[in-house]
């Protein structure tokens, strides 16, 4: 059962007819589902703010929903809820990072299937998961910087991502992130998944114990004065810190660019514990992001490295 949300605005018209092709009903968040310039329902209509699908979820919650679908206002990007006990809300919002493991598996599986070679890709800032994927479906992996428009450049690509709720699914017929051939996706693979007696969360804790725990996350500061941006920028280009966390850092300066990647503005620091943490401004937004990962032995044990460095990123752009 899936509860379903085109948050104000213009999905429903091409998702309902797609999904009801595919022999899906989907229980629709019906202050959400036409148009609304106005956005009334939600504070920001991205489906990563906080709150942003509190509706989605009361209706999940109402209907004993499988899965949450979400797509954003201009259907492309989309984000997957799934029933959670833990949550106070019932149900969870999986990271970009997530469906981007669960879908470039998928792919991946599927193109070893049919015998075919090619690409799959994704952001700088987005887990390093998929390389694992890739490595064992004997196909390339690429890392590309932030937007489709560098990922479905990629040559050959079969499949590609960002964290930002950014998915190509069939790059040969829509080159560019498209949330509703995405959730179809999912829907379809949580279609098969349930008739094998399973969840899309077992499955995606098996794709964990399989390719790797990798926790990825966010420090994210939104300001009304941009100057902000480039004052904290500027203050670790040139005070960078050569330990994060308690553990020593290497500096890679975005803004040289390599032979993989053109140049810009961002910071990669490497720690010496296999942590990542990746600064750089939002290319659409007034904020300043710091995207985190770590890899642990244990989805427990990725989450606490990745909450400590958390904390140590947010306590070095407060001593600039």
């Amino acid at each position: 059962r899936i509860t379903y949300t085109a948050m104000h605005g213009v999905a429903w018209g091409t998702a309902e007819p797609a999904f009801s092709a595919a022999g899906f009903t989907l229980d629709v968040v019906a202050e959400q589902v036409e148009p609304d310039a106005t956005f009334s329902t939600v504070a920001f209509p991205n489906p990563e703010e906080p709150g942003a699908m509190n509706l989605a979820f009361a209706k999940a919650r109402e209907t004993s929903a499988d899965l949450i679908i979400a797509n954003d206002p201009d259907a492309d990007r989309l984000a997957i809820g799934l029933p959670d006990a833990t949550s106070p809300d019932g149900y969870r919002r999986l990271t970009g990072d997530e469906v981007g493991l669960i879908l470039g598996h998928a792919a991946a599986a599927a193109a070893a299937r049919a015998g075919r070679k090619g690409a799959i890709a994704c952001s700088i800032v987005s887990s390093s998961a998929l390389a694992a994927v890739a490595a064992k479906h004997g196909l390339e992996f690429k890392q590309t910087l932030t937007g489709f428009k560098w990922i479905a450049k990629v040559p050959n690509l079969i499949f590609g991502y960002e964290e930002a709720l950014g998915y190509a699914i069939d790059p040969g017929h829509t080159p560019d992130k498209d949330g509703i051939s995405a959730a179809l996706a999912v829907a379809m693979l949580a279609r098969e998944l349930a008739a094998q007696g399973t969840t899309l969360e077992e499955h995606l804790d098996a794709l964990r114990a399989e390719f790797g725990y990798f926790a990825n996350g966010q420090v994210s500061l939104r300001f009304t004065d941009l100057g902000e941006i480039a004052r904290l920028m500027k203050g670790l280009r040139e005070n960078a810190p050569t330990e994060i966390d308690g553990v020593a850092a290497t500096l890679t300066d975005l803004s040289q660019g390599s032979a993989d990647l053109p140049p810009t503005d961002g910071l990669r620091f490497d720690l010496a514990d296999s942590r990542r943490v990746i600064v750089r401004p939002s290319g659409t937004e007034p904020k300043l992001k710091c995207y985190l990962q770590a890899v642990g032995s244990s989805k427990q044990k990725a989450d606490e490295l990745l909450s400590s460095v958390d904390a140590a990123m947010r306590d070095i752009l407060a001593a600039i």
